[in-house]
């Protein structure tokens, strides 16, 4: 019999020793590198910017994340982006392209990465891998391979300057081509000089010719007979 009671109460110890357990919850680390959480992620974005009160800009992306904790703060647009800019009657200017960029809102700065396109309103278009728009001091620059492409020329080079409406730029390390119509004055002056030292030179000679004697004629004699 006491047995059996020792029996109940070690069983009875068991079950109440696995009734008090708490469930356990399944949670994931915490995340400690904060810098890595975005405070806003936006997904098909088609949004107008304005710069003082004016709209100028219109931005196309897949996604838009807004980081406020990274030194400096940022806009990133890693699946790429499509950038429309506008004059003040809201009239589109140009355009910007690129597979990645980057807003650094407080420095006013976009890095842009991948392939790089820019056309301006005067058909004047850009390729590179890589460029850099400084908003404060309203400049593009890049110190990659570079292309400009202009309804006039072409120019490569390693290192690209211009302002923003990229109507004053320039290219370093650079080669080039031209349109034959560049070099049409030069052409058109040669010949024209040519001509006319042709024409010196033979009013030189001219001068310098002894003039033609006249040939000598003779004369038959011929004789009178005189009859006494």
């Amino acid at each position: 019999m006491e047995s059996r009671l020792s029996s109940l109460t070690i069983i009875l110890v068991l079950v109440l020793l696995v009734a008090c357990e708490q469930p356990r919850e399944h949670t994931a680390p915490a995340i400690h590198d904060r810098d890595s959480v975005s405070m806003m992620t936006t997904y098909g974005v088609n949004t107008l910017i304005s710069d003082s009160g004016v709209i100028k800009y219109r931005i196309v992306t897949e996604r838009w994340d807004v980081n406020t904790i990274k030194q400096p703060t940022r806009w990133t647009f890693e699946r790429g982006i499509f950038l429309e800019q506008f004059d003040d009657q809201f009239h589109i200017e140009g355009y910007i392209f690129a597979d990645t960029a980057w807003y650094y809102d407080q420095l006013k700065l976009w890095e842009l990465r991948g392939r790089v396109r820019i056309r301006n309103v005067n058909g004047l278009v850009f390729r590179s891998e890589e460029l850099f728009w400084d908003g404060m001091k309203h400049e593009f620059y890049s110190h990659k391979y570079s292309k400009v492409v202009t309804p006039e020329r072409e120019l490569e080079g390693t290192y690209f300057r211009s302002d923003e409406q990229m109507r004053h730029y320039e290219v370093t390390n650079s080669v080039g081509s031209f349109q034959s119509s560049d070099l049409e004055p030069e052409e058109e002056e040669q010949p024209k000089e040519q001509e006319k030292n042709k024409n010196k030179s033979a009013a030189d000679t001219a001068k310098q010719e002894p003039p033609v004697r006249q040939a000598a004629v003779r004369h038959k004699a011929t004789t009178k007979s005189v009859q006494p």
